[in-house]
């Protein structure tokens, strides 16, 4: 019971500890007791093989919390945030596989680096938009969670030409996704429904995963995938507060209402990150043979933004703060500005839940 105890704890204090902690121990019967996972039945089925239902049913409980219906506010911030962390990250792969001889950098494939450096942890964005944001900076996250899961690097990895996606088995990966996508926005009591899925089968996930790892692989993952992590949290971040200073700019905001603290919180990769190298594995298995390193140098990657992000944040905002911008002045030029008061007293209105 005590053991229980200490890892519910564990769970909450470590960054990802949902997503990470299952994959260590994942790692750890694979490293020392593989037979274990042999025994057949329903052990063997979920905890060993079950990797693509429940990658399946995860992506499914994502889609539906991907709300459609943003107001004008929120859609704006949270696309330019998505443009700028997104962009930046495929622009990096890219980079990896065309430019540097072998298309790996310090043992970084283009693979892990999209993965990490697209996806970011939302929970983290909400925490610290709710501490030092606003209303249009909480809201926004309802579009930055498009970049959860592997649509993006799919993508990227397949327009590229780096990797073989048969249609069949593309639009197999991304059903899901979209089913959950059109159930969770034509009803909003199935979308309330299947919330809880997405964080109930975030560690039997981690934990299938991590059965297809070994410590060997952690190790030589360590650094390269705390190096990406830093990489994420200053380009992918700085990347995020360009975007959105430009928008901000476009729209001839005044400068008190330039707030980018939504950018800076944007500088994470999320834990569920971690299950992108298998997901695309099952589509093109030439990806098999680095998919366990990429997973072990993403998950370094979410501990380090995590850890890092908090500070990028809280210096924006004292940055912002000493130049009189912050936001404050941002909701308050809101909803001055005539065509969006109607606007932003349904933000305000949905700020409650946020």
């Amino acid at each position: 019971m005590r053991v229980i105890t200490a890892l519910g704890r564990a769970l909450g204090k470590i960054p990802g500890g949902l997503m990470i902690i299952p994959l260590f121990l994942g790692a750890i019967v694979n490293t020392f007791f593989p037979e274990v996972l042999a025994i057949g039945g329903f052990t063997t089925s979920l905890f060993r093989d079950g990797t693509g239902a429940l990658l399946g049913l995860f992506f499914f409980c994502m889609g539906a919390q991907i709300n459609f219906r943003s107001t004008g506010v929120t859609l704006e911030k949270g696309g330019a945030i998505l443009l700028g962390k997104v962009g930046i990250g495929v622009a990096f792969g890219l980079s990896v596989a065309f430019l540097v001889p072998g298309g790996v950098l310090w043992s970084l494939t283009p693979l892990a680096i999209i993965a990490a450096m697209t996806n970011s942890n939302s929970t983290l964005y909400v925490a610290l938009t709710k501490q030092y944001g606003n209303l249009s900076d909480r809201g926004a996250v309802s579009v930055i969670a498009i970049n959860d899961g592997p649509f993006f690097t799919l993508v990227a990895l397949g327009a590229a030409g780096l990797a073989a996606f048969p249609i069949e088995m593309l639009v197999g990966t991304l059903l899901p996704l979209f089913l959950g996508f059109l159930v969770g926005n034509l009803s909003e009591t199935a979308r309330e429904f299947v919330r809880p899925g997405e964080a109930l089968l975030i560690p039997f996930l981690g934990f299938a995963v991590g059965v297809g790892i070994d410590f060997a692989t952690f190790a030589e993952a360590g650094i390269p995938g705390a190096a990406l992590g830093v990489a994420t949290v200053i380009f992918s971040g700085g990347a995020a507060m360009g975007v959105l200073w430009l928008v901000h700019v476009a729209r001839r905001r005044p400068k008190p209402a330039r707030n980018l603290i939504a950018g800076a919180a944007e500088a994470t990769t999320a834990g569920n990150a971690i299950a992108t190298p298998a997901a695309i594995a099952l589509v093109d298995p030439t990806f098999s043979g680095i998919a366990a390193l990429a997973t072990a140098q993403i998950a370094a990657a979410t501990v380090t933004t995590a850890l890092l992000t908090p500070f990028l944040v809280t210096f924006i905002a004292r940055w912002q703060e000493r130049r009189g911008v912050g936001p404050k002045q941002e909701d308050e030029w809101n909803f001055a500005s005539s065509n969006q008061q109607a606007e932003y007293q349904i933000l305000k209105k949905k700020g409650l839940e946020l």
